[in-house]
């Protein structure tokens, strides 16, 4: 085969493709994993502290900004990059303040990242070997085409503004692969999705040949049927072209032909002249060739796919690290973020003269401020900002103050902060935040208690807070919620004492909340410690949940008990109380009890032994009422399938019948002369009826107005409901004489005579006592349904509604249709005898038809007898 395009089809070879968003270059998530280094409960520390600090949530407000189906899906699980060093987060933070410089010269959908596609799944189909579609090639193109105008863009932003220049060094070392990206645009039409004829040389022939045998073809087949019919018809059959034809003269008109279908009434037949069938073959030959050339060319063009797989990978990690980077930038600007200083921790000891570690002015946390923008909060500053300032010689800081003051929301904040720095995100705060870089960003806070481990309250904080000191380095941020709490307070203050004491040298920061009053004087007795208290108001007896930097705070869980409105007395007795619990009462306190607790004992185990008394008798009961309801089921399943098996046994058996019945109908109706047709209707009226009587019970349509059914006397045309018939709808042929008690009745194709009292009116509504005759409203409760029957009248032609003008001159018959539609009714139909012959009567009927003020609308009685006219009378 030879081709324009100096191809060579290559054969892929098989190399693993990272398709997940978590193999993404560059793209980690921020657990730190390092599994040479950790143990399997060490990881879960990392991401349990995650889920507590709710990181994904936060990762989540970047999605609306992600341009790419990549970028979507990395900030929507959470991989979006993070610093494995203070360098790396730095270079984040000045990307993300690149893209802000680059949004101020250009619109950031402007750019064209959304034009991008993931073409990773693409890519791995075409290193496995599998075909590449037009359509996928086409993206490729596409994606490959749009990358090399966002570098393009991005260089004409940086002469401009030379801010921009980070954004330009993440794309600088990619191939876009110009040379994939024109062959498939030279072979593929991308806006038709079609192979161009120049992809090869043999197509190029194989489509011209095609083209000229079809034009040969086709002009044959025109110049066949333009002997049949005066405008050409040719169609296509089984993919081969061919002239519809009557079923009965397709031998006469076309001998020796061959015949590809039939239409689905049988009268037409769709044939293959006999001249034609070699240039169908030809065809036929053409469309297989054409159909294996495109497949060489898509296989070769999926083989330069495979050989580019390193370079478009590449590629799409960079537009992947380009667009979180954009929308790190615009989660910045919706949220008035600052840049913030990363520093390390030789800094702290001060090159710089700087006196805090950790310094932040007004921070608000992301996810509480996330909810609030751009909704209208009546003047009041929520969340509330807070300051938080760390001495550069601390290591510890214990947090004290009331309940619900907003220590647990200080620690979340803090320890978002720090992931948001480390991502290259600016922060939610005022002025210049200044913190350290921290490797590991570690938190017990929440409830861990665990039913399935068999931890309580304690057990969990205490084995979660033993797996952080196993893991933390002197790098690491610590942040521990009410530590040591939920058991006794003189053990929990010792044990919590000896922890910070012991993690004071070992870490970078931690930061603690506690209620107890004896971590506060850890600052008065040893170095690296740091106090401070979330303020509480006397005035207002609540939290303002403002940070006292260097102060120590109370519960003040007296006054917030006040605040709520405890009874007085009970607070009164508290305070008596807090008096007496001094060291000197220990003993006899814990005496107290200790009694108490057996008290308390005792009496849930009594209310638990009643309890399982209770519940075994109702389990008791259960059982065997279900045993019953079982049993009923049982019975109810076999009964209805017993009365399901006789009804299809009596409804497989009349539909035999019938058909057997319509069968010998149809093949004797064929040979029977004019004097034995009515003699052969009776007797299939009298056959159908005795197989109603046998398989439909006289009493299936009972109704409340069987009693004025008795004296019913149908007319020609009405619609009725056949007793007999299960209560379905019939047509009226033929009115019962004086003396005859058998009515004639159309059902679909079949007339049936059927005995007067088998047949019942349409009930009328309850709401007109007059019925209009357009539209009768019909409620059928008895059979289960409701029917609209509209009032269209029935094509039935009989003696009294047929005018024939068949030998009449011109006047005449003019004459005779005026007198003819003037006599018939309102709704009623009148059926036109026109003939064929020259056409003038016919001509004339439709005009007059046409204009005259009492008719409807007209048509052709039957599509195969243009002899004949319907008129619909208004």
């Amino acid at each position: 085969m030879n081709t324009t395009l100096s191809f060579q089809l290559l054969i892929p070879t098989a190399i693993h493709l990272r398709s997940s968003p978590s193999s993404y270059l560059r793209f980690t998530s921020p657990l730190n994993i390092r599994a040479t280094l950790r143990d399997v409960s060490q990881q879960s520390v990392e991401k349990q502290t995650l889920e507590v600090l709710e990181w994904r949530a936060l990762c989540n407000q970047l999605c609306p900004f992600a341009s790419t189906s990549m970028g979507l899906s990395a900030t929507k699980n959470a991989f979006i990059p993070v610093g494995k060093s203070p360098e790396e987060s730095r270079s984040l933070l000045d990307k993300t303040a690149a893209a802000l410089a680059a949004m101020e010269v250009m619109e950031p959908r402007g750019l064209g990242l959304s034009e991008i596609q993931n073409l990773s799944e693409i890519v791995e189909r075409a290193v496995a070997g599998q075909l590449l579609t037009i359509r996928e090639l086409c993206a490729v193109r596409g994606t490959l085409t749009a990358a090399s105008s966002v570098f393009e863009k991005l260089r004409s932003a940086a002469n401009t503004d030379k801010r921009v220049k980070p954004l330009v060094e993440i794309l600088e070392g990619c191939d876009f692969n110009a040379t994939l990206e024109d062959k498939i645009g030279f072979c593929i039409d991308s806006n038709t999705s079609v192979i161009l004829d120049r992809a090869s040389e043999d197509l190029e022939i194989i489509r011209s040949e095609r083209r000229r045998n079809m034009k040969n073809l086709d002009s044959l087949l025109k110049k066949v049927s333009s002997r049949l019919y005066h405008k050409p018809t040719v169609t296509k059959r089984r993919s081969r072209m061919c002239i519809p034809v009557r079923t009965t003269s397709r031998k006469r008109l076309f001998p020796g032909g061959v015949v590809l279908s039939y239409s689905n009434s049988g009268a037409t037949c769709f044939m293959e002249p006999k001249e034609a069938v070699e240039l169908n073959n030809m065809e036929v030959r053409h469309a297989n060739s054409e159909k294996a050339e495109e497949m060489a060319i898509l296989s070769i063009l999926t083989s330069e796919v495979s050989a580019a797989q390193s370079g478009i990978l590449h590629l799409l990690d960079s537009i992947l690290e380009l667009d979180v980077a954009f929308a790190r930038a615009s989660h910045a600007k919706w949220m008035n973020g600052v840049y913030p200083t990363l520093t390390k921790t030789l800094d702290m000891d001060g090159d710089d003269g700087a006196s805090l570690a950790i310094d932040i002015d007004s921070v608000q946390h992301p996810l509480l401020l996330g909810s609030v923008l751009g909704n209208p909060n009546d003047g009041n500053l929520f969340p509330v900002p807070i300051d938080i300032k760390v001495d550069s010689r601390s290591k510890v800081v214990v947090i004290s103050g009331p309940n619900t003051g907003g220590k647990t929301a200080l620690l979340k904040t803090l320890g978002l902060i720090s992931l948001m720095s480390k991502s290259g995100m600016y922060l939610p705060a005022k002025n210049r935040p200044r913190l350290p870089w921290f490797d590991l960003v570690l938190a017990d806070i929440g409830d861990p208690q665990s039913l399935e481990q068999s931890l309580s309250t304690f057990s969990g904080h205490i084995s979660r807070i033993c797996q952080i000191l196993n893991i933390a380095s002197e790098n690491s941020l610590v942040l521990l919620d009410e530590i040591c709490s939920g058991t006794d307070p003189s053990e929990g203050v010792a044990l919590a004492t000896s922890i910070l004491r012991y993690i004071k040298n070992r870490v970078n920061v931690a930061v603690v909340s506690t209620h107890y009053g004896d971590l506060s004087r850890l600052k008065d007795n040893a170095t690296h410690f740091q106090n401070a208290a979330m303020e509480f108001s006397m005035e207002t007896l609540r939290p303002t949940f403002r940070v006292l930097w260097g102060s120590t705070g109370e519960s003040n869980a007296l006054r917030v008990a006040k605040s709520i409105g405890f009874d007085g007395r009970i607070l009164e007795h508290a305070h008596e109380w807090r008096e007496r619990l001094k060291p000197e009462q220990e003993v006899e306190r814990k005496g107290s009890l200790f009694q108490s607790l057996v008290e308390e004992r005792n009496k849930l185990n009594l209310q638990a032994t009643k309890a399982a008394a209770l519940h075994s008798d109702l389990m008791n009961l259960y059982r065997e009422l279900e045993h019953e309801a079982r049993d009923l089921d049982k019975r109810e399943k076999a009964l209805f399938k017993k009365e399901t098996q006789k009804v299809q046994e009596d409804l497989s058996s009349a539909k035999s019948k019938m058909q057997k019945l319509v069968a010998d109908f149809e093949s004797q109706i064929e040979t029977v002369t004019a004097d034995q047709y009515n003699s052969l209707i009776l007797k299939t009226e009298e056959a159908v009826a005795d197989i109603i009587e046998e398989y439909c019970p006289k009493d299936l349509l009972l109704t409340e107005e069987e009693e004025g059914y008795r004296d019913y006397s149908p007319q020609a045309g009405e619609k009725v409901i056949v007793t007999g018939f299960g209560g379905k709808l019939g047509t009226v042929v033929e009115e019962p004489g004086e003396d005859d008690e058998t009515v004639l009745v159309q059902q679909g194709k079949m007339r049936v005579r059927i005995n007067r009292k088998d047949i019942a009116p349409l009930p009328r509504t309850k709401t007109s006592a007059t019925p209009s005759r357009s539209k009768r409203q019909v409620s059928m409760k008895e059979l289960g349904s409701v029917l609209q029957v509209q009032s269209e009248p029935v094509r039935i032609q009989t003696s009294k509604n047929t005018l024939d003008l068949r030998g009449m001159r011109v006047e005449e018959a003019m004459y005779q249709l005026d007198m003819a539609i003037s006599g018939r009714e309102s709704g009623s139909i009148l059926f036109i005898i026109h003939g064929m012959g020259t056409g003038v009567i016919k001509e004339l009927v439709l005009q007059r038809l046409s204009k005259h003020s009492r008719v409807s609308r007209y048509e052709l009685a039957n599509p195969m007898n243009h002899g004949c006219t319907v008129a619909y009378i208004k």
